[in-house]
């Protein structure tokens, strides 16, 4: 009866673990199917993988559809960092970003986070203590040179932006390897220096931690690699309705990037388009008139990509076209570059 009775619930258990292996496998390979279904929209949606300090890294990239490149002829590049819980897939629907990109004729890339490097599908922009978000930040550059040796990209306008947890990875990028950007953006981020782990990062986003804004500080928050060099242009979205990333942390991100490039604020002035949220812009230029950041609030905006697909997850398509005025500004910085 033992043997019987043993024998049978090892079937049972057999059938159970083979049963949900199956499920699981299935649901692994939907969830690959997805990522891998190209977005709306003409072009190609193109898969690839970048191995760098921190591992594998998969992304896509999307080239415009009909190119005829003349001989020697490159095009720009932007680099989307998605937010947690987001795909790549997921963040190009909901920004429609490859929309402008096919009409104006540039890259974009969008690099994907491993879940086993974390869980939630945030890059690591705040373990600065630990390594983690440098070797993060380098991996995401070797997708990137990747991209610019098996594509014609041109290196000299390349331009990097992200949303929440991604916006914390673009700034990460602009100074660890400010040379190889003409712009940045951070959509609904914490002030660079404002975390250095994952209790910190937390804290900052509840509007608990602000970095100090002293020139010490400030070269200590944009890190060692920051220094003596030209820190790119950057433009700062984000909804003063946010109560994910508290507001107070898109004012600390002008003054930290104002304070390590010397630029002052200008007057503020107000846009509104339509009936989608008005924004209160302040510009902060350098002695010699260079634009140094750009600082946008969105009125009644949450943690959103702001003028985002209404669809998605994480984006508010009331608001102002995000994209749209990404591009304009890093339009703007490539030409004066």
């Amino acid at each position: 009866m033992f043997t019987r009775a043993y024998a049978r619930n090892m079937r049972a258990l057999t059938k159970a673990a083979f049963g949900g292996g199956q499920r699981l496998a299935k649901r692994i390979t939907q969830a690959a199917v997805a990522r891998d279904k190209p977005p709306p929209g003409a072009g190609d949606w193109l898969a690839g993988v970048a191995v760098g300090p921190a591992g594998a890294r998969r992304y896509h990239l999307y080239r415009p559809p009909g190119l005829q490149l003349a001989a020697g002829q490159r095009l720009p590049l932007i680099v989307m960092l998605h937010g947690c819980g987001q795909t790549g897939r997921d963040f190009a629907a909901s920004t429609r970003m490859n929309r402008i990109a096919a009409r104006e004729g540039f890259f974009v890339l969008y690099p994907e986070q491993d879940l086993l490097a974390n869980s939630h599908g945030c890059w690591n922009w705040f373990e600065t203590r630990s390594g983690k978000a440098r070797a993060e930040a380098a991996t995401l550059m070797a997708a990137v040179d990747q991209v610019c040796l098996m594509y014609p990209v041109d290196r000299e306008r390349v331009a990097v932006a992200g949303l929440s947890a991604g916006a914390g990875m673009a700034a990460l990028m602009a100074t660890h390897f400010a040379s190889r950007f003409r712009a940045v953006v951070m959509h609904s981020g914490v002030a660079p220096g404002a975390a250095q782990s994952t209790a910190t990062a937390l804290a900052a986003m509840r509007g608990r931690r602000t970095p100090s804004i002293s020139a010490t500080a400030v070269g200590k928050a944009l890190s060692a690699a920051a220094m003596g060099t030209t820190l790119p242009p950057l433009l700062v979205l984000h909804g003063d309705a946010d109560n994910v990333v508290t507001p107070g942390n898109a004012h600390a991100t002008a003054a930290v990037w104002a304070t390590a490039t010397g630029a002052l604020p200008g007057d503020e002035r107000r846009l509104q388009r339509g009936r989608r949220h008005p924004a209160r812009v302040v510009d902060y230029r350098t002695a010699d008139g260079r634009l140094a950041v750009t600082l946008c609030e969105i009125a009644g905006l949450g943690h959103a990509w702001s003028g985002g697909t209404a669809s998605q997850a994480w984006s508010d398509a009331a608001g102002p076209d995000a994209s749209r005025m990404i591009w304009a500004f890093v339009t703007r910085s490539f030409g004066s570059s």
